[in-house]
């Protein structure tokens, strides 16, 4: 199984609020995933990210690692994860009032080398499956975003979605409050297949048939991954862009 992420702060910002981390662990024989997408005043933002990223993983390793052997639970091993960053990132804005109210998206949790896959999200980050061969992309996850909420219910078309003056309002972030409420996903990745996290900063700028597009030209993780970036970048990028990729 392959992997690669590339994260960059875009053609607009002067700092970089995004985050992810991708590690290996071999004692399960998967990968532990995040990618983070932080907001807040000045600098707030890409404390909540880093912070919310290494602790949801770390939380995610120590599980997988421990020396006593148990089922995995991975709906409830993700949701502490979660919870663990929710309140790392909450408790330190409480310290220091220029970091009250920052917040961080947070999309991650583990992929088995069997393609067996489980995946968490708060926000408006995303996971998608692309499956090049059969022309074919398929989002996984919910944004947590007024928009969504607004498409949902028949208010506007995800065309309008896309341009719509609101679409940035997110209505669930990791970090803001004591408490946070995830959404659980469990898929299976198939042969040629990809799973795709990425934060808004690329989705804003590509459909969802572009990137299948690019994926059906460039399979591979880091070449897939360097394409989505450099459109992104060519378009404008007006928001940080992070993409992670990996293939089966």
């Amino acid at each position: 199984m392959k992997s690669f992420g590339l994260t960059d702060k875009g053609m607009i910002r002067k700092d970089n609020q995004d985050c992810f981390i991708i590690e290996r662990c071999e004692i399960q024989d998967c990968l532990v995933l995040a990618l983070c997408d932080g907001m807040g005043g000045a600098k707030a933002g890409g404390v909540a990210s880093q912070l919310s990223n290494k602790a949801f993983v770390s939380h995610i390793y120590g599980k997988l690692t421990a020396r006593v052997k148990k089922r995995v639970d991975y709906q409830k091993m993700l949701t502490d994860a979660c919870n663990e960053a929710n309140g790392v990132s909450f408790e330190y804005s409480q310290f220091d009032e220029a970091f009250s109210g920052m917040g961080t998206t947070l999309v991650g949790g583990v992929i088995k080398y069997d393609g067996r896959g489980y995946i968490i999200n708060v926000g408006d980050s995303r996971a998608y499956i692309v499956s090049p061969r059969r022309k074919r992309i398929t989002q996984i996850t919910r944004d947590h975003s007024l928009v969504e909420e607004l498409v949902e219910v028949g208010a506007i078309t995800k065309d309008q979605a896309r341009v719509h003056p609101q679409k940035n309002i997110i209505t669930r972030v990791v970090g803001s409050d004591e408490k946070v409420e995830a959404d659980y996903f469990q898929f299976s990745l198939k042969s040629g297949e990809i799973l795709l996290l990425c934060s808004d900063g690329l989705s804003n700028m590509l459909t969802d048939e572009e990137i299948l597009e690019l994926s059906e030209q460039y399979p591979e993780p880091e070449m897939l991954c360097r394409e989505l970036m450099a459109d992104a970048l060519a378009r404008g990028a007006n928001d940080n862009v992070t993409v992670i990729a990996v293939a089966k």
